[in-house]
Order: structure tokens, then sequence, then C-alpha cells
């Protein structure tokens, strides 16, 4: 009882109680209880020998078991884990993660010390020397005893050969483009309590993730994260370090730019090309992790030009256009006459532009003009304007000014104007300060631009061929934003608000992207491969003397996750998370290929339809491609036919490769070679889809598979303009219940596994509602169905059209008679009204020449050019399989393109 008491009085003094004797004798230290790291296991001092990794550490001898050294550190078992600190201020030296490799050798004769225990998985192993033979069974068999108990989900064999199991009742969401997709990674984002995950093959700071910009810069991406690190919460970005000669992401600047704004944002570029070969290869997966708890995954970067929505416009020049009269030279008191408001339909419209009141000038309004609208509503006899402004802002009007600064920083402002018609009140719920890129900077203001004989008028750029355009807004994209990567790719990415294309020239290339959020178990296994990434990153990074960053430790599975809050539908269904992955990019001893095998298995799998959005279609296994994506369709399609079943696989890719040249001109080879082997696979060469089906169905391959692309159209400062979309998305959906997304492309870069690192999920629906599949009633299931139907809906022009039936994917009605004469009409038209490329009137280079030297309808008849495209349906255009088909493809050996590796572009 006396011992007990005195224990009892030293565990209340605080000297005592943190003193590292006693948390020695209690087996005890600073992470034992922390609820989110799982169950408390053994832990213990224990002397550590150095090295480990899965490669050399030693600079002299190149070796880790020659050169090496002991020390004293605290050895840590968890639920998923096994860690080890430095005793004296608790410094996490490295996490070894259980995984399908995690095994304990004990004793000299394995681990290859007198009184051994080697802990090892599949990147590294750490050595542990203990007094004694018994101690050393003891750590070892308590180590492997709780592994087992806890660690079950990570050390077997899962399915596809992946990190992870499937995780059931997993809630989750899909995103068709980034409108939405941005929306709610903002929100997610605003919510994080301590810490998110970003990994980015590209990642531009200065993106807006809420558009149109309503509230200044708070949406602002490199504000949003300054304002969490500013909050306490711990930011670690996994950036993509380039080959800076042959591309131009600048993620030199991105970390810079990151790492200014707060000590708590982390940021590591990999891999290091110099001192290792691997030259060829990036980290191309995309994701965000709020709190190990909710991740979003998919093929979209926070980068520039991603950002769009259903309606894939083309033009973004505001509300202001181009008009032909010669500019007057300006003046300040232009600013100050009390003209220029239009008032019309119960709304009064002002156009705006930047005044810069450090030198008194007013900048171009092409570059930052635009308007917004007000409502009008009346009371007593006095027109009012209300507008909220972000603090530091003012706005400049000649009129009557009232201020009041409101709790949460912002400052309301109310001008009155006596003499506008009517004597009505304004009353401004909403401002909509749309029309400026601001770069953060205090010495802008917001004014009311009065002066009308300025060679820019307000106008509503409502295209005249129905494809809405801004109206009485502000630009979507800013600066570098605003792009076309075939036609110029992007330059001086350190000026971000600067336009590197002509907006009144050119129109923007859309994006067409998807992406999937998922909560719970899902989300923490996403986190657990992030944690991998970066703790095997910052060893490799500290052998070039790069600053040493904290260790990452994974939720446990078991630790309560907070609920999840949605805006909009979530579905429930199983989930497991799939990666490309091996040792170059994550210091795995044996790579995982798990989305390659899941493609393989869903689509020998299938039973009725498969529908594939990808950026690439390269396939079709022999000598130079290796990946079996192609061979399994091909196999199921030849099943089918066999079998006189009815079978659709839909295949929606670019019309072009994203790299820049011009094909009109018949330059571009790094276009053309990603078109050879994407041809090789559709329809070219013995090895190809559609050869390899004439040789047993002749012409009746086309009631099986459809190839197809996507292109829109508007009007640019009077100019009808084509361009196609960019299908960016790595999306398969597998007879309404099966869905696979990510960052994975079909070639062989993302499926291999050794090659590029890539993430994605395969989604299997438990959640079912009727629906239809060849005329007969069918369980499809919530997530699939849903996804798929919006897909549908978006490049068909359907979207809130229900009076066509899109149910049954594979009944001939809609095969044929919706989606195939969709397909071919639209790109009749385009081919009429714009002599636009590909297109399989130009079989070679003379065809070309003579095809692209005669004027198109849309310049010389622009009215006749109208009426044709309102036959226009949507998106959808038929591939031109036959383009340049008489034409070696490849690029010649005596071009750059042509002398690079072939694994380069498969």
């Amino acid at each position: 009882m006396q011992l007990e008491d005195y224990l009892r009085n030293i565990l209340k003094r605080p000297l005592y109680r943190i003193h590292p004797a006693t948390l020695e004798f209690l087996e005890v230290s600073q992470i034992s209880f922390i609820q989110d790291l799982g169950p408390k296991g053994l832990e213990g001092l224990i002397l550590k020998k150095s090295g480990g990794n899965t490669f050399p550490v030693c600079y002299w001898c190149g070796s880790n078991s020659v050169c090496y050294r002991w020390s004293k550190r605290w050895l840590v078992v968890k639920d998923s884990f096994v860690l080890y600190m430095r005793p004296e201020d608790g410094q996490v030296g490295t996490v070894i993660l259980y995984d399908k490799g995690f095994h304990i050798k004990i004793g000299t004769g394995e681990a290859g010390v007198r009184h051994g225990v080697t802990i090892e998985n599949l990147c590294r192993a750490l050595t542990i020397k203990c007094s004694t033979y018994r101690q050393a069974r003891w750590w070892g068999h308590s180590i492997d005893e709780f592994s087992q108990m806890f660690g079950q989900d990570f050390l077997k064999e899962n399915r596809y050969g992946s990190f992870t199991p499937v995780r059931e009742k997993t809630t989750s969401k899909w995103f068709v483009n980034a409108a939405g997709y941005f929306d709610a990674i903002a929100d997610a984002l605003e919510g994080a309590k301590e810490e998110i995950f970003i990994t980015a093959w590209w990642l531009s700071p200065e993106i807006f993730l809420k558009r149109p910009v309503v509230n200044g810069n708070m949406w602002r991406l490199d504000h949003v994260l300054k304002r969490k690190a500013q909050q306490g919460v711990k930011i670690f970005v996994l950036l993509y370090k380039e080959v800076e000669v042959v591309m131009g992401l600048n993620s030199e600047y991105t970390k810079k730019t990151l790492m200014g704004l707060h000590s708590n944002i982390r940021v590591i570029r990999h891999p290091d090309h110099m001192p290792s070969t691997v030259l060829l290869w990036a980290h191309h997966e995309k994701s965000v992790v709020i709190d190990q708890s909710l991740a979003f995954l998919g093929g979209i970067d926070l980068a520039y030009g991603r950002w769009d929505d259903s309606q894939h416009r083309l033009t973004d020049v505001g509300s202001v256009r181009r008009s032909p009269q010669h500019s007057p030279a300006r003046s300040p008191s232009l600013t100050h006459q009390p003209v220029g408001t239009v008032e019309e339909d119960g709304e009064m419209k002002f156009s705006v532009v930047v005044e810069d009141f450090q030198n008194g000038s007013v900048e171009d309004p092409g570059e930052n003009c635009g308007s917004f609208t007000l409502p009008i509503v009346e009371e007593q006899g006095e027109t009012n304007l209300s507008l909220t402004l972000p603090t530091g802002r003012l706005l400049r009007t000649p009129s009557e000014e009232k201020s009041r600064h409101s709790s949460d920083g912002t400052e309301s402002k109310y001008y009155s104007s006596r003499n506008s018609p009517n004597s009505r009140r304004l009353l401004a719920r909403e401002c909509y300060t749309k029309s400026l890129s601001l770069h953060s900077s205090d010495s802008y203001s917001l004014g009311l631009h009065h002066s009308l004989p300025l060679p820019y008028e307000t106008s509503s750029l409502r295209s005249y061929i129905g494809s809405t355009e801004l109206c009485g807004e502000t630009r979507f994209w800013h600066g570098k934003d605003y792009c076309n990567f075939i036609l110029k790719d992007w330059v001086k990415l350190n000026k971000p608000f600067d336009d590197f294309i002509d907006r009144y020239k050119t129109p923007r290339m859309p994006w067409h992207d998807t992406g999937i959020l998922v909560h719970g178990k899902a989300a923490r296994d996403i986190a657990r491969h992030f944690i991998q990434r970066w703790n095997f990153t910052k060893l490799v990074k500290k052998r070039s003397g790069a600053t040493c960053y904290p260790c990452l430790m994974p939720k446990s599975i078991s630790a309560p996750l907070v609920p999840a809050e949605y805006e909009g539908k979530s579905t429930q269904a199983n989930i497991q998370v799939l990666r490309s992955v091996c040792q170059w990019s994550i210091g795995s001893k044996v790579h995982e290929e798990s989305i390659h095998l899941a493609y393989i298995s869903a689509i020998q799998n299938s039973k009725h339809f498969i529908y594939i959005e990808n950026q690439f279609f390269i396939s079709c296994a022999d000598k130079t491609i290796h990946n079996s994506i192609g061979d399994a369709l091909t196999e199921r399609i030849l099943r089918a036919y066999r079998e006189k079943k009815k079978f659709r696989v839909y295949v929606v890719m670019p019309l072009l490769p994203g790299f820049e040249g011009d094909i009109s001109s018949g330059g571009g080879q790094a276009i053309k070679a990603i078109m050879y082997f994407n041809y090789r696979t559709m329809c070219r060469g013995e090895h190809s889809i559609i050869e390899r089906l004439k040789c047993v169905m002749a012409d009746s391959w086309i009631k099986y598979i459809s190839f197809c692309g996507l292109r829109t159209h508007a009007d640019l400062d009077g100019r009808l303009v084509t361009e196609l979309i960019y299908v960016h998305s790595k999306l398969m959906i597998v007879d309404d219940c099966t869905v696979i997304t990510g960052s994975a492309n079909i070639n062989d870069r993302s499926m291999l596994g050794k090659r590029d690192s890539e993430m994605a999920v395969v989604v299997e629906d438990t959640e079912f509602q009727p629906s239809v599949m060849d005329g007969k009633s069918y369980q499809a299931g919530r997530f699939a169905l849903s996804l798929r139907e919006e897909c549908f809906r978006l490049v068909l022009g359907l979207l809130g059209d229900n009076s066509i039936d899109i149910s049954d994917p594979i009944s001939d009605r809609f095969y044929k008679e919706i989606w195939m004469v969709t397909a071919a009409k639209n790109a009749s038209v385009y081919d009429k009204v714009f002599r636009c490329l590909p297109t399989d009137a130009v079989l070679n280079y003379r065809i070309l020449r003579d095809y692209m030297s005669r004027p198109c309808m849309a310049a010389e008849d622009p009215a006749q050019a109208c009426a044709e495209l309102k036959k226009i349906q949507g998106f959808l255009v038929q591939f031109p399989l036959y383009f340049l088909s008489e034409e070696n493809l490849f690029p010649s050996f005596n071009s750059k393109e042509g002398i690079m590796p072939i694994e380069l572009w498969t």
C-alpha cells in the first residue's frame, strides 16, 4: 500500500510524470493513448541498427550492411504500423507500415545480429538488438501477435493484389467536370481540423475553387490553404518534379509559393532526376485528403485549365466586348461621370474596371473589365446601392457614401443617389464583384466605370447559335487559366494573372473530366498511400540534404470517424482503393498494378455493356505494348458474337492528343506519336481491336463498339469558332453496377505499375433501383446508373431534357438511333461548317494541304453556317478512324520525338 501511494504521488507531479525514466518504467510515450492512432501495443527502449532501406544510403561503400551504427530509440507497436522515435524529444524517425510483405525475424541466424530482431516490410527493414535471446523472442512474438490481431486488412493478399481490402458500406459521391468537384474540395478544405494531404501532377496555387468569383480571393486555393494553416491545420503537399527542359509545369514556383504562405505548409517534390534514372516516369495521381477521413480522387489536378462545367464554354471575355471605334484618350475625370448604368427588366447593370490608386491610372478594361447586375427594389423615393466587399477594397462613386463594419470582417458600403429615373431604391443583396482578377494586392480597388465613349461596350455576349455564354457576369478563367494547350503550351507560370493567349482570337479548350469523393475507411486507405509516399520521399530527399520533414502516421481503421455531410446526393457502396506503384515511386520491392488487374477483371465479367472515357487508348499487347485492356475488350466482344448476345462498348476519348502542335500543317510530332498508338489500338494493324473483330465478323463490329470524341462551337467576337473538348477522364462503367475511376489512363505508363504512379477506386454498388437492360427489367446500381446517365445526357445534349429515354444503354433504339446517329450527324455538320481536323476526309498530307487551303462555310457564309449549326445536338462526334490513314504517323528518327524511347509514348 505504501508503494502504491508512493507511485500515485509521483504520477501527480508533472516533473516526475513526464520524466523519461517514469515513461520507460510504465512503457508509455507521447503517442500511446492518442485515440485516432488505435490501440496501444508493446513499447520500450531498444538499440536500432542504422540503414534498412531498399536502396543504399552509405556514400562511401554504397551499402547498408557494412557501415552502420547502433542508436537508442523508443519502439512503438500500433495496429497498422511500427515506429521508433528519439526518446529525448519524441521525434518520429521511421514508420514501418504493415503490408503483405510484413514479417518478423528473430535471432542471429535470421536477423544477422546476436539477440537481434528484424522487422521487415516491402519497403524497408528495421533491426533491433536486445540484451538476451529471451528478450528478443518477447519483442518478436509480441509484435507478430499484435499485428496479426489488428492488421489483417494489410497483411493478407487482397483482391487484384491491392494494398487494401474492399471497404463495405462506404459513402461516396461522383463528380462530372471540375466545377462541382472544386466546389466540394473548397468546402472540405474549409472544414479541415487537423491535416490536409494533397498529391498532384501539377498544382497552380492561384486557381479559384468556387466560380464565378463573388467573394474576392476567399476561395482562391492559396488563400484557402493559408487560412487553414493559420488556424493550425498541418498541410502536406506532394508534387511531381518535372524534367524542366521537357515540361513547363514550374513545380519549383508552386513549391516556393506554397511554402511562403505559412510554416504549417510543407511541400516535397519528387523524383530528383539527376542522381536517379527515373527520367521518363511521373507521379500522376491527383488526390486531396481531409483529416484522413474524407478523400477526393480522380483525373482533375488543382491546376489551370481544369475548371469546367456542363456547358463547356469556348469563350470567356466577361461582359465586355470590343467595338470598332477608336479609343479616345482617357483621363482620371472619366471615372467620375455619373453615367454608364443600363437599366432594364427590373435590374441595373454596371460595368467595372480596376483602378490603381498608387499612380491614379485605370488599367486596360480588356484585361480587368466586366460588370455586375443588381436587382431593383422600390422603397421610399430614393435610390440606394449596397455592396459588400472584402476589407481593404474600396468602391468609389460620385454619390454619397455611408459605411459600417460587420462582425465577419467585411465592410458594407451604402451608396445613395437621388438622380436616378423614377427615384427608386436599389438594394443589392449580393455583390457581383466577379469581374476582377485582383493580384491579392490592396493597392487595387473596385470602381464604377462611367465613361460611355470608350472602345468597350457592355454586352450580354449570349451566343446567337445556342451556346450559353456569360450574360452580365465576369470571367470564369483568369490569366493563365484561360488556355488552349494544343495551340500553345503554358509559359511564365510565375505570372498567373497575365493572359498568354488572345481571348478575342483564340477559343479556350474545354476540359471534360470526372472525380469521386469517398468517406470512412476508403479515405483512410488513400491517406495511408499518401503517408507511405511522403515518408519514403522524405527518406530519399534526406540523402540529398533536403529539409527534414516530420514522418506521418496513419490513423487507425478502428478509430471513430466523423459522420460525412454532403450537399447533394451521395451513395453507399463497396469501394476498394487501387494503385500503380513500384520501387522508384514508393520504395516497394514489388510493384503493384491493381488498377490494371481490376480493369481486366471488370471487362471479363461484364454482361451487358462497357462505357469508357479516357485521355488515352493505348493497349493490345505485342512486343512494345504490354497492358491487355484492349485484348480483354476484343475477347469479350467476340464472346458475345459467338453466343449471339447483345453487347455494347462505348469509348469516348480526345479527338487529338493534348500536346502543343499544329496538325493542320502536318506538324506536331508528339501529337502524331500518340495518334499512332491510339489508332494502332483502335483500327490500324493486325493487333488493333477493329481489325481483329473484322477477321471474325466482317463489318458487324460496328454493332458492338463505338469510338467517339467531343466537340463544341461558339461565337467569339463576332466570329464562329469550334474546338474539340479535351476528354481527360479516366472512367469505366460496367453494367450499371461497377465503376472504376481515378488518375490512370489506358496505356502502359499508368497501368503497368513500374512506370507512372497512379491512384483509382473500384466502386461496386450495393444499393439498387429498377432500370432497363435490353428491354427487360433490370436492377441497376444507384452510383453507377446515376453517373452513366449524367455522362450520357451531357455528351448527347440532354441535360434537363427527359423526353429522350437513355435508361437502356444496349437497346438498338438507343445505340443506333440516338448514340450513333447523334455522333454521325454532329461530325458531319462540323466538317461542313468548319472543315475542322481531324476528319475522315483527309487520308494523307496531300489531301490535308488541299483541304486546309479552301475556306470554310463559317467564314464565307456565317448566316448559312448558323443555320447548319442549329442541327448540332450536344457534344458527341464520331471519331475519325480514317484520318491520315495513308501516312505513317510515328515520328521520324531525325526528330527529337523519334529518338525518344517508345515507352515515353506508350
